[in-house]
Formats: C-alpha cells, structure tokens, sequence
C-alpha cells in the first residue's frame, strides 16, 4: 500500500501548472508516489529515451490554463485596495493576461506578492489533493 507521507504534493501541484508543452510530461509511480520528470530526448533518467507507452506510470497532465486564469481573476476580485484590484483587473484583459498579472503585480503592487504566492501556491497544493 501507498505510504501517502512520501508523496510530495508540491510536485504534482507542479506538474499540474505546468503548460510548458508536450516535449516533457509529469509521471507518478503508483507504488511509490515517486514523481518523476520525462522529455522526448532524454526518459526519466535524462540519459535515455523511452516512449511514454512503455513505462508503467501514471501521467500528471497539466490543468487547463483557465483554472490558473481564475486564481488571478479571483485574487484581483478580492483584494480591499480598490485601485490596485481595478489595475490587476485590467491587466488580465485578452491574450497575454498572465504576463500582464505578473508584470502589474512586481512592478506596481510588491506588497501584494507574497499574498499573491500564499493563495495561488494554497490553491496549487489543494488541486493537487484533489487529482490523487
């Protein structure tokens, strides 16, 4: 049985934020909760390839860019300084919103970054509960 202890939730709330692309994928060992990183060119152990089909691990696909979207839109909806919300707000309108949000948030509002990292890292680890 799985010792759920040795499971590192950080990781898999890494993979599942991930949207890097599909040269590289996020795996789990069913037996020992070992999360382990694959690429095309270099497997799972970064000398050689193997297919994905091949290994018996169970795949970490990456949430859809809309859940992490959400996070911002909700952090912004929720902050009490009005101006500072209506500016992170306005940063996530159209292509680029993630750029924007951070860019807005580092630049204009650094107060606001480690209540920004407390929600969206609590939220990260919370999905990751839910995916095992």
């Amino acid at each position: 049985m799985l010792d759920l202890d040795m499971i590192d939730v950080e990781e898999i709330a890494t993979a599942l934020a991930d949207q890097t692309d599909y040269e590289h994928r996020w795996l789990i060992d069913p037996r020992t909760g070992e999360v382990v990183f694959w690429t095309s060119d270099t497997g799972i152990d970064g000398e050689n390839p193997v297919d994905l089909d091949e290994l018996d691990l169970i795949l970490i696909d990456p949430l859809p860019t809309y859940v992490w979207y959400q996070d911002m839109v909700d952090f912004a909806d929720g902050i009490s300084d009005r101006a500072a919300g209506r500016s992170l707000s306005r940063s996530l309108q159209g292509k680029g919103a993630f750029r924007r949000f951070r860019n807005e948030l580092y630049e204009r509002h650094p107060e606001l970054i480690s209540v920004w990292q407390s929600l969206r890292d609590a939220r990260a680890r919370a999905r990751a509960v839910r995916w095992l």
